[in-house]
């Protein structure tokens, strides 16, 4: 069992060249005693963006600040707080921050889906 607060959580710079200005945090994972999934929080700055990527494994996200855009394969989904998406396997996908304030939200993926 963990009760923590996302405040002592380590946040990671994802560095990539299909990243741009998002960071994360592994809230629950293999660590904190979920053998099979990962629960992270990712945060995209103004005018970033997440890789626009396809992996085979489904993921389901939950916004919990800020506004954006969720690309699902050909069509753009607006994003604010209390949105939420289940992402299939093999759907090509990427989150953009269209604010000012940072777009925060939950991602959960299986253990493969985290590196």
């Amino acid at each position: 069992m963990i009760i923590d607060h996302i405040k002592q959580a380590e946040s990671k710079t994802i560095v990539s060249d299909l990243v741009k200005d998002t960071s994360i945090q592994v809230l629950v994972g293999e660590k904190e005693g979920w053998d099979s999934h990962v629960m992270r929080v990712l945060t995209v700055e103004k005018g970033g963006h997440t890789p626009q990527h396809k992996h085979p494994w489904p993921h389901i996200n939950y916004v919990l600040e800020g506004h954006g855009t969720l690309q699902i394969e050909d069509d753009l989904h607006p994003l604010s707080p209390g949105s939420y998406a289940y992402v299939d396997a093999n759907t090509l996908h990427q989150f953009k921050n269209t604010s000012n304030e940072p777009l925060k939200f939950i991602c959960i993926v299986p253990k493969e889906g985290h590196q």
